[in-house]
Order: structure tokens, then sequence, then C-alpha cells
């Protein structure tokens, strides 16, 4: 069996790194300090990862990371992951999060129902807290009931969150559009 393989790319909002294995994407770091520390990061996560060239999957997703973080509409759906060894509610949780267009955002509670029990939504945002996909798998864009940031484990905590849905032009604030329409997470639930 092959070693994980490991790089770091320059994006938008800093440094991120990228590991991977014979059955896809294993991680994405968001950027720390500068690279080394991202890759650090990665790094601890994956020891036995091997830095070196990304093969043309990973670089397909790189430039869509890239992409993305430039501001660009970019469909991760099709991206290799490899979710072995995750737990069944984190991967159905990353599935329902990956249908989220750039843009768009969906409540922690919209993701708990979809699931079939509201009763799930801490246990959906423990699972986007553990996301070893970040970017990939749009944790940025699940928000707390009433249009609220949330929990953001990456550097940079929620500044990084509300940084990532402004480059994707989402709307952050509570505050009705022009046609009162309210952010995607602020319309009221059916219950």
């Amino acid at each position: 069996m092959e070693s994980p393989g490991l790089t770091t790319f320059e994006t938008a909002i800093g440094p991120c790194a990228i590991a991977w294995g014979e059955k896809g994407i294993v991680g994405v770091q968001l950027p720390e300090a500068n690279a080394a520390a991202t890759r650090a990061r990665l790094q601890k996560r994956f020891p036995l990862a091997k830095e070196g060239p990304a093969p043309a999957f990973v670089q397909d997703v790189i430039d869509d990371i890239v992409a993305l973080l430039e501001g660009q509409k970019v469909d991760f759906s099709g991206a290799p992951l490899d979710m072995e060894g995750l737990p069944a509610l984190h991967r159905q949780v990353y599935e329902i999060a990956l249908e989220i267009p750039p843009g768009e955002t969906m409540t922690y509670g919209m993701i708990a129902r979809r699931i079939g029990d509201v009763s799930l939504s801490q246990a959906v945002g423990q699972a986007l807290g553990k996301n070893p996909f970040p970017i990939i798998v749009p944790c940025h864009r699940v928000l707390g009931s009433g249009g609220k940031t949330g929990g953001f484990s990456a550097n940079g905590g929620a500044e990084t969150k509300l940084r990532m849905l402004t480059i994707e032009g989402a709307r952050t604030s509570g505050e009705p559009d022009l046609f009162g329409n309210l952010p995607l997470a602020m319309k009221p639930q059916r219950r």
C-alpha cells in the first residue's frame, strides 16, 4: 500500500494543504499562519503522508479550491473523497453539505431534518466541526438558527467562515434583501 501524499498550495485566503491516498482525498487543511504551519497541521493528522506533487485528480480539486476562493462558482460533489472509517452520521452530514451551492447556506437544524431527526442538530454541528474536508465539504455554509454564524474550528474561527461566505457572495446578515427575502438560513422553518 502506497503512503498518502500531501502538498500545500496558495489561495486567496492563505496557504492551504491537501492530503490524499489510494481511494481519494483524505484531508484538507485551511490556512494557518504560514505554509509551514499549514503543512505541519495536516501532517499531524496524517503522519505517514509524504510531501510531493499532486496527482491529476488532486490537482483538479486544488484548482477548484483556488477558483472557489477567488469567487468562482464551483461544484465539489464529484470530488473523490475517501470517507472510509468515518462514522455513518458524519458521512450523511457531509453528503448533505456537499449539496449546498456556493452563495447559499443551510442551518444545522435543516441538515438534521434532512437526516430525519431535528434533535440531531447538535450532532450535525459536531460532525461539521470534525470535517476532514473543509472547503470541499462546505461546513462554512452551515449556520446556526436565526442566521447565527455558529462555530468554526479553522484558524481564525468565525471570521474565516464569514470571509469565505463573503467571497462566495452569500448574505451573512439577517437583513432582508431588496425584495424582502431573508437569507436562506433565516427563512422560517416548518415543523
